[in-house]
């Protein structure tokens, strides 16, 4: 559901970062500061290109950041905020942007401590504002009521809470929210963040995936199912503290995405990986069952580069290194946007009518391209106003309009329960 789409990265280089010493890539770059080794990081993911800020929907726990008064726009609006972003990501009813020089803002529903700052003063969670945390920031991801922040030397940090089907578990702490930002404790070096309604997924430089959080679909892909709800015997650190997730023999992962109760992950041989709900086929396999260990859904051939991934409720959005767009799962409101005949898929079938794209994202019921040339295309749900089109809902990619988007190049999209945001740059900057 929130996974945030962006510019096109060449997916067969996942690690990046240049040494100051030589001017190759690499996977890491270890720099000696006062005597003590420090390694930076960065993934193909990762926004890096300033933009300012559009958002549209609904807006009335102040995930829109226009203030007390503004609770809805139908096209989108643009956000005032004090530098460049590079990177923007809609929680469930929360935003999270990321700046040009690493500085988180957060806005919107703070009951669940998803903003990671002060919200005492009565109309502050409607507005902009900064999270403290004293280290730059890379990447940011956000679930229904969590956050997470990967700074440039792998670390993790989260806020908020972790909700199941009884209510709220905790974060890292059993039933308890952190309202600040909070190292995630973990010995490898993360390289890329990624969350779903509950749960999130940590990818490192060694390959490995990391998972806490709601386990009762599967999506943690690391915890039998007689155990997935609240850890069972051994209690909620079964799920909250961050364990690896192993397969059968040893994977190299390269790349990781979340929807809103599944995970995939793409190897470095170019498998594809998925665990979580399927309960309308959304992980690409023929039966519903959920998947609490990590497998290959056949519906994913290998004669395709698959380089992103993107899930909402039930269904699922995903893109190959060609540019094309294709999805799977429940077909309701348009959100396969395979026509008004569609039905429910098994497996990935094109979505027509895109050019090219760079990357592809979903919101609970609404689905989201962005295209090589700038464009964003949006099909599903239109209650909430989410796709720039109006109410009625889109069985067919739209491409967005709006006063904010002329002349502007989407750079990235995306989508939470009932709002939007884009990052846009002008056209006429190089």
């Amino acid at each position: 559901m929130l996974a945030v789409v962006g510019s096109y990265h060449d997916s067969s280089a996942p690690f990046i970062v240049t040494n100051k010493m030589s001017p190759k890539r690499k996977s890491a770059s270890a720099l000696h500061v006062n005597g003590a080794k420090k390694v930076k990081v960065y993934h193909r993911s990762h926004g890096t290109q300033p933009g300012n800020v559009l958002v549209l929907g609904q807006g009335e726990f102040g995930q829109l950041g226009l203030g007390e008064h503004i609770m809805d726009r139908t096209k989108p609006a643009l956000l005032s905020l004090p530098e460049k972003m590079v990177q923007v990501v809609a929680g469930g009813m929360h935003t999270v942007c990321l700046s040009i020089t690493g500085v988180v803002y957060t806005f919107g529903c703070n009951d669940e401590k998803a903003l990671g700052r002060d919200t005492m003063i009565e109309g502050s969670e409607m507005t902009p504002e900064k999270v403290i945390l004293n280290e730059k920031v890379i990447q940011v991801s956000a679930g229904d009521s969590h956050t997470a922040a990967l700074t440039e030397e792998g670390d993790v940090y989260v806020w908020g809470n972790f909700r199941d089907s009884s209510g709220a578990i905790g974060l890292l702490d059993a039933f308890k929210a952190t309202d600040v930002p909070t190292k995630v404790p973990l010995t490898e070096t993360v390289v890329k963040v990624a969350s779903g309604a509950d749960h999130l997924v940590m990818l490192t430089m060694e390959g490995n995936l990391y998972t806490s959080g709601n386990a009762e679909q599967g999506q943690l892909g690391r915890v039998p199912e007689q155990f997935s709800y609240r850890g069972g015997r051994k209690g909620l650190d079964r799920l909250l503290i961050p364990q690896m997730v192993r397969t059968k023999t040893k994977v190299h992962f390269i790349d990781a995405f979340c929807g809103s109760y599944v995970t995939f992950a793409v190897s470095k041989d170019g498998h594809v990986f998925g665990f979580g709900l399927s309960n309308y086929h959304q992980l690409g396999t023929k039966s519903t069952n959920m998947h609490f260990a990590p497998m290959k859904p056949t519906s994913f051939k290998t004669t395709s580069k698959w380089v992103d991934f993107s899930g909402g409720q039930h269904h699922t959005v995903c893109l190959t290194s060609d540019g094309n767009v294709y999805s799977l799962g429940r077909k309701e409101y348009g959100r396969l946007g395979l026509g008004e005949n569609a039905e429910d898929k098994s497996e990935p079938t094109a979505v027509s009518g895109i050019e090219p794209a760079c990357a592809v994202t979903c919101g609970d019921t609404v689905s989201f391209a962005v295209t090589r040339e700038g464009y964003a295309y949006a099909w599903g749900l239109g209650m909430n106003n989410q796709l720039s089109t109006g109410e009625d809902d889109k069985w067919s990619p739209v491409k967005m309009t709006g006063k904010q988007l002329e002349n502007c190049a989407v750079l990235m999209v995306s989508s939470g329960g009932q709002h939007t945001v884009l990052l846009v740059k002008d056209k006429q900057e190089s």
